[in-house]
């Protein structure tokens, strides 16, 4: 026997392939029946209420097909393995509906292809899970906003570079991770937008000869817009690749943060405490507290990443057109990339609602950091006349003279600044011991930086309170969003229910 027949016997001489079976059609088929089966029904209950409506059917054949509809038990298929006596999930469903009412059945598939079903059929089960992600997002956002209210007195030091910078507030960082949220709130709206458009009607590429009506379906399927040009409609892939776009930034942003919540988090920082239920022992070191769900979180967000890169992969160098490469293989990875944000979501806000802040300790490292000496340096500008680039010289050589004597910046004399000045400009500065410790003082720092997103509690408020209608307004459209979905989808059931009188 050659190698050919030897292949042959072993994969079988008729359709579906072993091997095809076993690593394409069945791990297909798995996906299709937990995802997709929903949607593929909601689009065959409205596709039957459009042809109806335009008198492609009667309504006794649509009240036929109806009852064809009903029949199919959505759990039972759920259960189901692939066996490969259909191709797929498509093919077993009409199966059963023929079955059931005969070819009349096979009506429902008038004017209509598997390519504008089945970008229908991705794009509605995307739109559930951006509205699923949003939502958790949102509840982030709700916690983060609370969290910086409680926390606009809390002084810490700002860092750039990783290197200490100038005084500012816990709620001023946790402010700034707010409006990067609030950014990929938007970014995953504005997918949403483009994802929630309806492909119905394109048929295979260019439309059919039937009279049917494409804005019908578009509103029966709760879509915002009609995908105009058929070609584009099954042919183009950017909703996808903007969806994983957002959501990839989205991982970025927060990982960012989780990396400083792990380095907040050392004994040598020593500025948060996570709560008992999200950390874990050590099985040989007593001491030990380690905060294994941030740690999960930077490891879920990076294969988040890698998800939406392999999407935004799949989708490169393809053929403009219907192809599998941005379908069944690659819908996966867009939903697993959402799926992961929804939850790192929802962990981070537990964590953050529940962890404990050292506020003394930040407090204390405040005062003693030569953060402040940014404020000296304009306290002698303010004082003395001089120029900026002046008084950072003289400013920068007191530093230098403090760290010589092991002094910390709350220990800085008016000798010391004095000296640094009679190198600089010849004379003594204006400075009175008062003016001094008040330069020096980081609450003093920290309050008079009241311009517009600076970290004064006052203004931190401000921004809390605005931060909190624009949450309202996000909350206000995820709601609309989800209602109009719910109210087409209880729509479909009920003109079902009428048809088939049960």
């Amino acid at each position: 026997m050659g190698y050919r027949e030897q292949w042959m016997e072993t994969e079988g001489t008729t359709f579906p392939g072993k091997t095809y079976t076993e690593v394409v059609l069945e791990p297909a088929f798995n996906e299709a029946k937990t995802h997709l089966l929903g949607p593929m029904m909601a689009i065959n209950k409205a596709h039957l209420i459009m042809l109806e409506k335009q008198k492609l059917v009667t309504t006794d054949e649509a009240k036929q097909i109806a009852k064809a509809i009903r029949s199919i038990d959505p759990e039972e298929l759920r259960q189901a393995s692939y066996t490969g006596q259909f191709e797929d999930l498509f093919f077993q469903v009409e199966h059963q509906m023929l079955e059931h009412a005969g070819d009349i059945a096979g009506n429902l598939h008038l004017a209509r292809s598997r390519n504008d079903m089945g970008i229908s059929i991705y794009r509605m089960v995307l739109r559930e899970k951006l509205i699923v992600t949003l939502t958790s997002a949102l509840k982030l956002n709700e916690q983060l906003l609370l969290f910086a209210r409680d926390h606009a007195d809390t002084l810490m030091i700002g860092y750039t570079h990783t290197q200490q910078a100038q005084p500012t507030t816990l709620a001023h960082y946790f402010m700034a991770v707010v409006d990067s949220l609030n950014r990929d709130i938007r970014r995953i709206m504005a997918s949403y937008a483009n994802c929630n458009r309806s492909s119905m009607g394109a048929a295979a590429l260019t439309t059919s000869g039937f009279a049917i009506s494409r804005e019908h379906m578009m509103e029966l399927l709760a879509f915002d817009e009609l995908i105009d040009n058929s070609y584009d409609a099954i042919g183009g892939a950017d909703y996808l690749g903007e969806v994983a776009t957002a959501v990839q930034l989205a991982a970025i942003n927060l990982g960012r943060v989780v990396q400083d919540m792990l380095l907040w988090c050392t004994q040598e920082f020593g500025a948060l405490k996570v709560a008992a239920p999200y950390v874990q022992i050590s099985s040989i070191m007593p001491q030990k507290r380690n905060p294994v769900s941030f740690e999960h979180m930077r490891a879920l967000l990076s294969s988040c990443v890698g998800n939406t890169n392999t999407v935004l992969s799949m989708i490169h160098n393809t053929p403009f057109g219907d192809i599998v490469d941005t379908e069944d293989d690659m819908q996966p990875y867009a939903w697993r990339s959402l799926d992961i944000m929804d939850k790192m979501y929802r962990l981070f806000a537990a964590v953050v609602g529940t962890m404990e802040v050292n506020k003394e300790a930040l407090r204390e490292r405040t005062k003693g950091s030569f953060a402040t000496v940014t404020e000296l340096a304009d306290t002698l500008v303010r004082t003395d006349g001089l120029s900026f680039r002046k008084a950072h010289h003289i400013v920068s050589d007191v530093v230098k003279l403090s760290l010589a004597q092991g002094l910390a910046a709350n220990e800085i004399t008016l000798s010391i600044v004095n000296e640094s000045a009679r190198r600089h400009i010849g004379r003594d500065t204006s400075l009175t011991e008062e003016t001094l410790r008040q330069a020096l003082d980081p609450v003093h720092f920290v309050e008079i930086r009241s311009l517009p997103g600076g970290p004064s509690p006052k203004e931190i408020n401000r921004m809390v309170d605005l931060r909190m209608y624009q949450h309202q307004a996000h909350l206000n459209w995820l709601g609309q969003a989800e209602g109009k979905i719910q109210r087409a989808m209880e729509h479909l059931d009920q003109v079902m229910t009428e048809w088939s009188g049960s």
